[in-house]
Order: structure tokens, then C-alpha cells, then sequence
């Protein structure tokens, strides 16, 4: 079964919530780190999918996929985490 362009920016939502639990579970690890790197981290592996989320939304948007509402809504959900997160990160330190 192939994958829509909405599937895979909901997909790529997930896969940002999952990073998030994952830091959030093994923050003890990270206290080692710098600040900066550890905002390189958190921008890597939180801001980026939803980013790149929403660049394939906006594809799924263009070729008018028969699940419309699933490019908007992984638009919708990427664009919200991924600023937030930015916003987490500038506030960070």
C-alpha cells in the first residue's frame, strides 16, 4: 500500500511526539551536554520533522489527494508543534 503525502506528514507528527517522549523520559542523559548542543538536539530531532512535515503537506495540498483533509490536518499539527518547539528552544537556557 503506498502512502498518501497527508499519511506521511501525520507520520512524521508522530515521529516528532515520539522524539519528544523520548528526550523527555531520558532527560537525565543529556545533562552532560552544553546548552547548545542540546538545543542543536532538541532542533534536530523535534522541529525539523515538523518542518519537513509540513513541506510534504503542502505537496499533498498541490496534487489534490483523495484524502485532502489529511494534508491539512498534518499541515495543521506539524506547523503548531514545530513553533512551539521553536519557541521552547529560543527560550531555552
Amino acid at each position: 500500500m503506498k502512502l498518501t503525502f497527508g499519511a506521511k506528514s501525520l507520520i512524521l507528527f508522530g515521529i516528532s511526539i515520539l522524539f519528544l517522549i523520548l528526550i523527555t523520559v531520558f532527560e537525565y542523559l543529556l545533562s552532560g551536554f552544553s546548552n547548545t548542543a542540546e538545543r542543536i538536539l532538541s532542533l534536530v530531532l523535534l522541529a525539523a520533522p515538523g518542518f519537513v512535515g509540513i513541506v510534504i503537506g503542502v505537496l499533498g495540498v498541490l496534487r489534490k489527494e483523495p484524502r485532502l483533509w489529511m494534508a491539512y490536518l498534518g499541515i495543521l499539527l506539524n506547523g503548531l508543534f514545530a513553533l512551539f518547539q521553536l519557541l521552547v528552544i529560543s527560550f531555552a537556557g
